[in-house]
């Protein structure tokens, strides 16, 4: 099972989109541990929002349409529409 995800910093006021395969709790641990990346950033990251896939495929195809949006405010109506 494929997932996409979207993270939320509060510190920063912005979104990161992501997908995986693995487990959610075990990427958003990769997320806030110390590195160089993005993600690295801020350490307040919170997941928003989770979409299954049972393909990569699927999965990847929805992560770049979520990130083509460019959108905060896109993104915040998907969140508050799943809630």
């Amino acid at each position: 099972m494929y997932k996409i995800y979207i993270l939320y910093s509060a510190q920063l006021n912005r979104y990161y989109v992501g997908f995986t395969g693995d487990s959610i709790e075990g990427r958003l641990e990769k997320h806030l541990a110390e590195h160089n990346g993005y993600t690295g950033k801020a350490k307040d990251r919170l997941i928003m929002h989770i979409e299954y896939f049972s393909s990569r495929e699927a999965a990847m195809q929805r992560e770049r349409e979520i990130k083509s949006w460019k959108s905060s405010k896109k993104i915040k109506r998907l969140i508050s529409s799943t809630e």
